[in-house]
């Protein structure tokens, strides 16, 4: 006899993603248990299986949904190639607004990542390279030199992530107009160094 689906499925599926993502957050995906996690989610393990296989089904699940989402946010803001540095504040602005409420999937990705079977691993660093080579077009149409040196093209875009990141762990408590400040403020050192931001 084949299993009815209940009425609720999503929603269940939905939040035993939500428990996970902080489980592993906090217990570390490896040492996290599905016990852990259907404890999190008010259900018994048992259960959780009718829904996900297994601990790394669930990890893919998770960084999955985050990061097609991201790139998602990502890639749709264009490149306007009469104000670069605007676009280039925008698209910092919509990092930065995208990770908000977050945490537990950007934490996870650097330890969950390897974790995961090739072929899943390949989907989600798409992704990121994805996101990556979007934000090499902004930097690389703001000097014609950067198109032909990948090595430096690559070290400034990663420069740039670097600066949201740090600003995203240790500046939890900024709302959007501080989110969108700091992203003018990485707009205007990329495109030109610390002494743009006099009078800024």
């Amino acid at each position: 006899m084949v299993r009815t689906i209940a009425k609720d499925y999503d929603a269940k599926r939905e939040r035993i993603l939500a428990a996970a993502a902080n489980v592993f957050a906090n217990c570390g995906v490896t040492s996290a248990s599905m016990t852990e996690v259907a404890k999190a989610c008010g259900i018994s393990k048992g259960n959780i299986y009718h829904y996900y296989d297994s601990k790394l089904a669930i990890l893919f699940e998770i960084l999955d949904n985050y990061l097609s989402r991201l790139r998602g946010l990502v890639i749709a803001i264009e490149l306007d190639i009469s104000d670069v540095q605007g676009s280039l504040e925008a698209l910092c602005a919509e990092i930065l607004n995208a990770y908000e409420g977050m945490d537990d999937e950007h934490k996870i990705q650097t330890e969950g990542i390897p974790l995961l079977p090739e072929d899943q691993q390949c989907i989600l660093k798409g992704y990121q390279r994805d996101m990556v080579h979007h934000l090499e077009a902004f930097l690389s149409a703001t000097n014609e030199d950067l198109k032909s040196d990948t090595q430096a093209l690559r070290a400034a875009t990663m420069s740039v992530f670097g600066m949201l990141n740090w600003f995203y762990m240790w500046n939890t408590r900024n709302d959007a107009d501080g989110r969108a400040t700091y992203a003018k403020t990485v707009a205007a050192m990329t495109m030109g160094g610390v002494p743009k931001l006099r009078g800024f």
